[in-house]
C-alpha cells in the first residue's frame, strides 16, 4: 500500500508533515509513504538517524500557497506538490494521497486528475466531529457551497457507507441539518432534499436535526451544504478551544482552585483528547474516483499520522468501490 503525502502543504510544512509521515511508516509495516515536494527541504527535516524504511521521495518543484486561487494555481503550477501527488494516484504509482495544503487546490486537482465517481455530480468533504456518543460524520464541510437537492442526497449515501465501514457504526442514522426537526421546515434546498431521502428505503433516514442536536450525537451522518457545514465545523472548533481556555483560567485562578484542578486533571485530559481534531486525522473527499484525504491547514505530526491512518482504512475497506456499488444498485 503506497500513500503519497504532500510534504509542502500546510502551515507547518514540511517539518510536521515529514514527522507524521515517518511515524506512520514506522508504525504500519504494510505501507510505504511517498513524500512529494522539494526534496532538499524534505531531507532537511529528517531525523539524525537518516531515511526511515518505507519512505520514498518524489520531486515536485512548486508549491500552491494557502491563499492562492485554487483553479488558477493548479493550472499554472503543474509541478506543484498537490498536483504531482494527485497524478501519482491517477497513474497508479500511489494508492491514496494526503495533504494539509490549500483545500480548494486539492479538490480541483482531484476533480481534474481523478474525476468523479459515476453517478456523483459533486464531491463532499466528510469530517468526523466529536459528540457525546463518539465521533459522527458531518458533510459537506467545504467542497460545494452551492449544493442542489440531489447533491445532498448523494452525500447521504456516501456518508452512510463511510460511517459504517470506517467509523464502525452499524446501520448509521442519516439526517438533514435544518432549522427545525419537523418535516416541511427549512429552505427550498433542504425541503426538496428531504423528499429524496424519504423516498429511498435503503438509507436509515431519521429526518431533520437542528444544530443543537449535533453535540448529542442524535444522528450518525449529518448532511448539509458546504457553506453551512463549514460554519458549523469552525464554530465547534472555536467553541471547544475557547471553552478549554476559559476552564483553565477559572480553575487556576487561586491556590485552592489549583489544588482542586489536580484532582480533575485526568478527566480534563480525556475531554481534551476527544475534542482534539488531530485525533481524527483527515477528511476524505468523497465522490472523487480515488482516495484523497484533506487535512486541517494547521495539522501537526499527530494529525498527519492519523490522516495516513484514515487513508489506509479507506483503502482496506474499499470505500470507492462500495460507493460505486451502492450507486449502481440505485440505477
Amino acid at each position: 500500500m503506497r500513500i503519497a503525502v504532500d510534504a509542502m502543504g500546510g502551515d507547518h510544512a514540511p517539518d510536521e508533515i515529514v514527522k507524521g509521515a515517518i511515524k506512520a511508516a514506522g508504525f504500519y509495516p504494510d505501507i510505504t509513504v511517498i513524500l512529494v515536494g522539494q526534496k532538499e527541504k524534505i531531507i532537511a527535516c529528517l531525523p539524525d538517524t537518516g531515511i526511515t524504511p518505507r519512505i520514498e521521495f518524489h520531486e515536485a518543484s512548486e508549491v500552491v500557497g494557502m491563499d492562492e486561487h485554487p483553479a488558477s494555481a493548479i493550472k499554472k503550477k503543474k509541478d506543484s506538490s498537490i498536483v504531482v501527488a494527485t497524478r501519482l494516484v491517477k497513474e497508479g504509482e500511489a494508492d491514496a494521497l494526503v495533504s494539509a495544503g490549500n483545500t480548494g487546490a486539492q479538490m480541483a486537482a482531484a476533480l481534474l486528475g481523478l474525476g468523479r465517481i459515476k453517478g456523483i455530480s459533486r464531491p463532499a468533504i466528510g469530517t468526523v466531529i466529536p459528540t457525546l456518543q463518539e465521533g459522527k460524520l458531518l458533510l459537506d464541510v467545504g467542497a460545494n457551497p452551492d449544493a442542489k437537492p440531489e447533491n445532498l442526497f448523494q452525500y447521504g449515501i456516501m456518508g452512510s457507507i463511510y460511517a459504517e465501514k470506517i467509523l464502525g457504526i452499524k446501520n448509521p442514522k442519516v439526517a438533514l441539518l435544518n432549522i427545525g426537526s419537523e418535516e416541511g421546515k427549512g429552505n427550498e434546498l433542504v425541503q426538496a432534499a428531504y423528499e429524496l431521502f424519504k423516498e429511498d428505503s435503503s438509507l436509515n433516514f431519521i429526518g431533520n436535526v437542528e444544530g443543537r442536536d449535533i453535540p448529542y450525537g442524535t444522528a450518525d451522518v449529518i448532511v448539509c451544504d458546504a457553506f453551512v457545514g463549514n460554519v458549523v465545523l469552525k464554530t465547534i472548533e472555536g467553541m471547544a478551544s475557547s471553552l478549554f481556555q476559559l476552564i483553565k483560567e477559572k480553575i487556576t485562578a487561586n491556590t485552592v482552585r489549583k489544588m482542586g484542578a489536580l484532582l480533575i486533571k485526568p478527566g480534563l485530559k480525556e475531554i481534551s483528547h476527544a475534542l482534539d481534531y488531530s485525533e481524527y486525522g483527515g477528511a476524505p473527499l468523497l465522490g472523487v474516483n480515488g482516495t484523497s484525504i484533506i487535512c486541517h491547514g494547521s495539522s501537526n505530526e499527530k494529525a498527519i499520522f492519523n490522516a495516513i491512518r484514515v487513508a489506509k482504512e479507506c483503502l482496506e475497506e474499499e470505500i470507492i468501490d462500495k460507493i460505486k456499488a451502492e450507486l449502481e444498485k440505485g440505477t
